[in-house]
């Protein structure tokens, strides 16, 4: 699998960037902290489940398309980074 983008990347570039909104008029609008928002679209932070909701409500994609793309980006990044030795829980 390639490296997805982080879902607030997409946020910032496709949405606020596109449509001329400030980072506080678009938190203002999706009723959250302008904080929390600007950590979302610069990736610092992950699109909650609320998020997710806020966004569809607000007309902007679903919030399973949301979740899923953070979920996919969570994943790459699992996968990419070292892991603990693991062994099977189906042997004894």
């Amino acid at each position: 699998m390639f490296n997805p983008p982080h879902p607030g990347e997409l946020i910032r570039e496709d949405i606020i960037e596109e449509l001329g909104f400030s980072v506080t008029e678009a938190a203002r609008r999706l009723g959250m902290s302008r904080v929390a928002f600007s950590r979302v679209i610069h990736e610092h932070a992950s699109i909650s489940s609320d998020l997710a909701v806020r966004l569809e409500a607000a007309g902007v994609g679903t919030a399973r398309h949301w979740l899923a793309m953070q979920s996919a980006y969570d994943l790459w990044q699992a996968q990419h980074r070292a892991q603990p030795k693991v062994e099977s829980l189906t042997h004894a």
